[in-house]
C-alpha cells in the first residue's frame, strides 16, 4: 500500500520519486547520492516524478530549489539525521512479524495509556515496559507523534515530516518490534499524528507548494493547511494508511482536527481509511475544541473528552482560571451532564470564548465515544510548571475520582506516571538548534505565564535538563501502593465491566451535592451499573440508598466503611461508590 508522494521502489528495481511542486517552476533538482543531480519541472498541475533506475532501498536523496536550498522530501520515510538532512529510500517492509494477523479488542473494551517514547528510553526501552504495562490492566498503548522533528528532544507536535519516524527514539525495524511484540500481550498500539500543521523548523513545503497553504486562514501555528485541494488530502490520508499499514499501528488519534478548515476530509476519513485497511480493525480518535458529535456519526470512535476532564479538575483543585473557568458553576451538575451525555458544552455559550457557542448534542452516542482522562499531555505540560495532579489536590478525592474514571462506561485513559503516582513533573521542552526560535519559544512560555509568582522559575524548554526532569518512573516510595491501587480497578473493569460494554447507554443521573453525583448505565446484557461519586469535603444524603441485594455481583468503595454508610443514605466525602446488578 504505497503512498502515491515520495520515493516509492518498483518492482524492477527502479524508484519513482514524486512530489507536488506548484511554487517549483524552474531551478528544482533532485539529488541522489553518488549520481550527478537530475533537473526537474513540475507538470502544469504542479506534480513533479521522475524514475531512477537500479534505486535500492538505503540510497540517500534530497531535493534543491532554485536558490541552491537543500531540502528534504515532503514525504520523506526516513531521514539520514535531523529535519534538514537526506532522505533515505525505503523499500518494502522485510521486519518478520510474528502476529501479522494480530487485531485488536472491540474499541469500547479499550484502557488506553499515553506515553512520550523518547522518556520511555525510545522504542527499546518502552517494549521493556510493556509486560508490566499488560499486567496493570492496560489494553492500548498511545504514543505521542513521533513524526521527525527538529533535534533529540521534543513532546512531538513540531513534527515536520509526517511519513517519517524520528529515529531520535529508535529504528523503524526497533519501532516495528516494539508495536509486534505489543500485540504478543495482546496491546493495541495508537499513534498520535498531528495533520493541523506542520512545526516552525524545517517545514520547506511552502517553498515547493505555496497553495498547500491557506493564506485567509489564520491558527494559532500560521496559516492553515488547505484541505480543499485534492494533492493535500492525499498526502495526509496516505500519511494516516502509511503508518496503519506499514507499522501496523491499530489506530490513530488526530491532533486538534478544530483547527482543520476543511470539515469534509474529516468526515470522509474514517470510511475511506477502513476502506483502504480492510478486514483489519482500527481505532480513530479525535480530539476537537468545536465538540462536533457528527464527527464521532461519521465514524470515529471516539473524541477526548476535555469537558470532563476540566469539571473533575475544577472539582478537585478548585482552580479557575483560562478555560477551567467555564466549569466553575454548578459543577456537580457538569459533571453529571457529562457522565449521562458526554459532554456539557452541547450548544451552550462559553464564557471563557466571550459567548461564543460551541458544541453539538451528544446525549445519544454510546459512552465508548468519550476518553476520559485525569491528566493527559496537554493539561499537564501546558502548566508553567508541569506539577501532576497528585500535587495539586486531596489524595483521598483523587483515589475517589480515578475510581469514578475507571470503573464508568467511557473508555479510560492513563497518562504515563499515573498509575505510580509520580512526582516528576511534564514540563514542555524541545531542542531546537536555531538559537533565535529556542529563544522565541522561551519568551512566548514566559508571556504565556507572566502573571504567575514561579514565572522567574520558568523552566527554559530547550535545556536537556528539562527533558530529564520530566522522566515519569523515577524514584517513587508511594508506587506500589498506586500501582496496586489501579491494578485493583482495571481488574474489577475487566472481571465485571468490559465484556458487558457493548450497546451500553446511560440512564438519568442526578445531583447529589455541591461536587457530588449519582450516574446509572444500563449495559449490554441488561445489567445497571450505577456510580456515586463524592469530590467534596463533606457527605451528603443519598437520595435512594445502595442496599445489598443477592443480584449485586460487584460492589465497590474507595474508602473503607463507604457501602455501609450508603446503605444509611450517606454519600462520605471524598467518596466513589460503585454497585453492579445483574439482569434479571
Amino acid at each position: 500500500m504505497s503512498p502515491y508522494y515520495g520515493a516509492n521502489v518498483q518492482s524492477d528495481g527502479s524508484t519513482v520519486f514524486r512530489l507536488w511542486a506548484p511554487t517549483a517552476e524552474t531551478g528544482l533538482r533532485l539529488e541522489i547520492s553518488g549520481r550527478a543531480s537530475v533537473d526537474l519541472r513540475p507538470a502544469p498541475d504542479g506534480l513533479v516524478e521522475h524514475r531512477v533506475p537500479d534505486c535500492p532501498p538505503g540510497t540517500r536523496y534530497r531535493y534543491r530549489l532554485a536558490d541552491g536550498t537543500p531540502i528534504p522530501d515532503p514525504a520523506s520515510r526516513l531521514q539520514a539525521g535531523d529535519v534538514h538532512d537526506c532522505s533515505i529510500v525505503m523499500g518494502q517492509d522485510e521486519y518478520a512479524w510474528h502476529y501479522p494477523s494480530w487485531q485488536p479488542p472491540p474499541w469500547e473494551r479499550t484502557v488506553l495509556y499515553e506515553v512520550h517514547a523518547g522518556l520511555a528510553g525510545g522504542y527499546n526501552g518502552l517494549r521493556e515496559r510493556l509486560p508490566e504495562l499488560a499486567a496493570l490492566g492496560i489494553t492500548a498503548i498511545e504514543l505521542m507523534p513521533i513524526s521527525d522533528f527538529p533535534g533529540p528532544r521534543n513532546w512531538g507536535y513540531d513534527g515536520v515530516l509526517p511519513y517519517a519516524p524520528d529515529t531520535a527514539y529508535g529504528t523503524p525495524a526497533e519501532l516495528k518490534c516494539l508495536i509486534d511484540c505489543a500485540h504478543g500481550l495482546g496491546l493495541a498500539v495508537m499513534l498520535d499524528v498531528v495533520y493541523n500543521h506542520f512545526g516552525p523548523d524545517g517545514n520547506y513545503l511552502p517553498r515547493l507548494a505555496q497553495p498547500f497553504f491557506r493564506e485567509d486562514v489564520a491558527t494559532p501555528w500560521g496559516d492553515a493547511i488547505d484541505f480543499r485541494r485534492p494533492e493535500v488530502r492525499r498526502f495526509f490520508e496516505d500519511s494516516a494508511c502509511y503508518w496503519l499499514d506499514e507499522y501496523r499501528f491499530d489506530g490513530l488519534r488526530l491532533d486538534a482536527v478544530h483547527a482543520i478548515e476543511d470539515e469534509d476530509w474529516l468526515l470522509e476519513l474514517p470510511q475511506r481509511l477502513r476502506q483502504r485497511l480492510a478486514p483489519r480493525r482500527i481505532y480513530l480518535v479525535i480530539e476537537d475544541d468545536k465538540n462536533r458529535s457528527r464527527l464521532l456519526r461519521a465514524g470515529f470512535d471516539a473524541q477526548w473528552n476535555d469537558d470532563g476532564h476540566h469539571v473533575l479538575h475544577h472539582l478537585l483543585t478548585g482552580e479557575t482560571a483560562s478555560y477551567y473557568s467555564d466549569y466553575a458553576d454548578a459543577p456537580a451538575r457538569m459533571l453529571s451532564r457529562c457522565l449521562a451525555q458526554g459532554w456539557q458544552y452541547q450548544g451552550q455559550a462559553s464564557r471563557f470564548r466571550n459567548g461564543e457557542r460551541r458544541g453539538e448534542p451528544s446525549g445519544d452516542l454510546p459512552p465508548s465515544s468519550f476518553v476520559w482522562f485525569l491528566q493527559n499531555h496537554d493539561q499537564t505540560g501546558n502548566r508553567a510548571l508541569g506539577e501532576r495532579l497528585n500535587q495539586l489536590c486531596d489524595e483521598q478525592a483523587l483515589r475517589a475520582a480515578i475510581a469514578l474514571q475507571l470503573l464508568s462506561p467511557g473508555v479510560p485513559m492513563i497518562f504515563m506516571g499515573e498509575e505510580i503516582g509520580s512526582n516528576a513533573p511534564f514540563l514542555y521542552f524541545t531542542s531546537h538548534t536555531d538559537e533565535a526560535l529556542a529563544d522565541a519559544v522561551r519568551q512566548g512560555r514566559q508571556r504565556e505565564f507572566e502573571a504567575l509568582a514561579a514565572v522567574a522559575d520558568l523552566p527554559d524548554p530547550n535545556s536537556p535538563d528539562t527533558y530529564l526532569r520530566s522522566r515519569p518512573w523515577q524514584e517513587n516510595g508511594g508506587a506500589p501502593a498506586w500501582k496496586g491501587y489501579y491494578k485493583h480497578l482495571l481488574d474489577l473493569r475487566q472481571r465485571h465491566l468490559a465484556f458487558r460494554l457493548a450497546d451500553a447507554c446511560s440512564e438519568p443521573g442526578m445531583v447529589l451535592g455541591p461536587a457530588a453525583v449519582q450516574a446509572q448505565w444500563r449495559l449490554g446484557d441488561g445489567a445497571r451499573l450505577t456510580v456515586c461519586s463524592n469530590l467534596g469535603s463533606e457527605p451528603c444524603g443519598l437520595r435512594h440508598p445502595l442496599s445489598a441485594t443477592h443480584r449485586q455481583s460487584l460492589r465497590y468503595e474507595s474508602i473503607d466503611g463507604g457501602l455501609a454508610r450508603a446503605a444509611a443514605g450517606e454519600l462520605p466525602a471524598r467518596c466513589t461508590l460503585c454497585v453492579l446488578e445483574e439482569p434479571q
